[in-house]
């Protein structure tokens, strides 16, 4: 097994030379920073492309080898380090495989990054609509009947944009056979898996996408991997992928000045991953079942297992996520994300001998639904799925261009019923857009914007949801 980190290696040594700075960046190795101790010492290694310390847009030397040792780990033909987040990664497949006025099928709870690279391109979306999910009350994936549908009915799209896992964890169990119809009409399958960069760690976690033969896929070292923010992964593992316009764009949209502490971070995140056993996995799994059984005797508190053995919702009966959220973090819990419904847990993902203060945690869990128990209950707490009803397979009534022409007027959103949304609106987290420019505004919509309003969502995008407004095409 290669036990190597070539860029962490070629830092320390780089450190240890005890060099004069005469180079950006013009904290001067730290020197001039006022930041607290704990960040100067790390600003040592927060250099520039220096002689020996390679280059991310053009690497040679360690930086190459760190990458082609993560093309080993994940067993791919190409791998890219991301200092720019999955955003830039999903930004980079898209413009490398559409152009203005192409199509592309995508599914319709993706990332608003993939929303925002469709906007750039120019190209023109087909949404698939996912399915929806009674025991994590969420949207998951599209079915392979839907989408087989979409690729019949379009067949000169581009590519297919799929979410694998959700954000909640939950994987699809016909992925294989989607990109396998997918290829038999040469469509290329472009996969965010942004939550499933541990995946591929051992044999007891869910396959990755790679596995079932994705073209491209991009991943967040950051979010389960011990990567630090922004630290990500770009795999490409297919023969109708220009390997050349990937390259091409990531040095287009990625910094020219990128953080060597993410690609140290990076370095060290693919390290951990390769040299991850099955033990390890074991170990992980056996605790969190462990804990899993310890939370279930508290009193009040559900909780609901997902196929990402490294994440649990948590649940408090006539309480929204949001209230259980703030109740935790009374007890300085603080978890991924709240919905109208539960609250997200991301685990660690430990290895043998790692210790977690699970114990600890429970009694402060414990402490806090106490705590929220002794709050009133949420006003409006609905079942999602009544009115979860969206046609299986859309497209934007209107362009991006034809919309930025049109006069655009603010309407209190309950009267936009049937109107064309001008604008984004993105309940966050997650960062699925809810509404889309060009899309008609359906009841289901508007039953879900309402809900999440009612619970204290907090949303991106361009709003006044403040005043109960939103903007729609004239």
């Amino acid at each position: 097994m290669q036990k190597k980190k070539p860029i962490v290696e070629g830092l320390e040594r780089f450190r240890q030379q005890q060099n004069i700075s005469f180079h950006v960046p013009g904290h001067k190795h730290g020197e001039l920073s006022h930041l607290p101790q704990a960040f100067k010492d790390v600003m040592r290694y927060d250099v520039t492309e220096l002689s020996g310390l390679d280059d991310l847009h053009h690497p040679e030397e360690m930086i190459l080898e760190a990458e082609n040792l993560l093309a080993d780990t994940y067993g791919t033909m190409k791998s890219f380090f991301l200092v720019g987040g999955s955003t830039v990664g999903n930004l980079a497949m898209i413009y490398a495989t559409c152009k203005k006025d192409d199509t592309i099928i995508v599914q319709r709870n993706a990332h608003k990054s993939i929303f925002h690279a469709i906007e750039l391109v120019g190209a023109r979306p087909v949404f698939v609509s996912p399915m929806w999910d009674d025991q994590t009350l969420t949207a998951t994936h599209v079915s392979y009947k839907d989408l087989k549908e979409a690729v019949d009915y379009y067949p000169e799209a581009r590519a297919v944009v799929l979410t694998y896992p959700t954000y909640y964890g939950m994987t699809s169990k016909e992925i294989q056979q989607q990109i396998a119809y997918c290829h038999e009409k040469g469509i290329p399958v472009l996969v965010d898996e942004a939550h499933g960069a541990h995946f591929s760690a051992c044999a007891l976690f869910q396959p990755s996408a790679l596995t079932f033969g994705a073209d491209i896929v991009v991943q967040s070292a950051h979010k389960t991997l011990p990567a630090m923010t922004m630290a990500s992964f770009l795999h490409v593992n297919s023969d109708i992928i220009n390997v050349d316009k990937i390259n091409y764009y990531l040095r287009m949209l990625q910094s020219s000045s990128p953080s060597y502490l993410l690609l140290a971070s990076l370095d060290d995140a693919r390290y951990y991953i390769q040299t991850y056993m099955e033990s390890d996995g074991a170990y992980i799994i056996e605790k969190k079942n462990q804990w899993v059984e310890a939370l279930r005797a508290i009193g009040s508190l559900k909780v609901i297992e997902v196929d990402d053995p490294i994440k649990l919702l948590l649940r408090v009966e006539g309480y929204s996520g949001f209230q259980l959220q703030e109740a935790l973090e009374t007890k300085q819990v603080y978890v991924e994300l709240a919905d109208a419904n539960q609250v997200l847990l991301v685990l660690p993902l430990l290895k043998q001998g790692h210790n977690y203060p699970f114990a600890e945690i429970r009694v402060r869990i414990k402490d806090a639904i106490t705590i929220l128990l002794n709050t009133p209950r949420a006003d409006i707490i609905t079942a999602p799925h009544t009115a979860y009803n969206f046609v299986a397979i859309t497209e934007p009534a209107y362009s991006i261009e034809e919309i930025e022409k049109s006069e655009k007027e603010w309407l209190p959103y309950m009267r936009t019923m049937g109107r064309i949304s001008s604008s984004m609106v993105i309940p966050y987290p997650p960062g699925i857009p809810l509404l889309v420019p060009g899309e008609k505004i359906t009841v289901a919509k508007l039953s879900q914007l309402e809900e999440l309003l009612a619970t204290g969502a907090t949303f991106q995008g361009n709003h006044r949801l403040e005043e109960k407004m939103i903007e729609v095409m004239k």
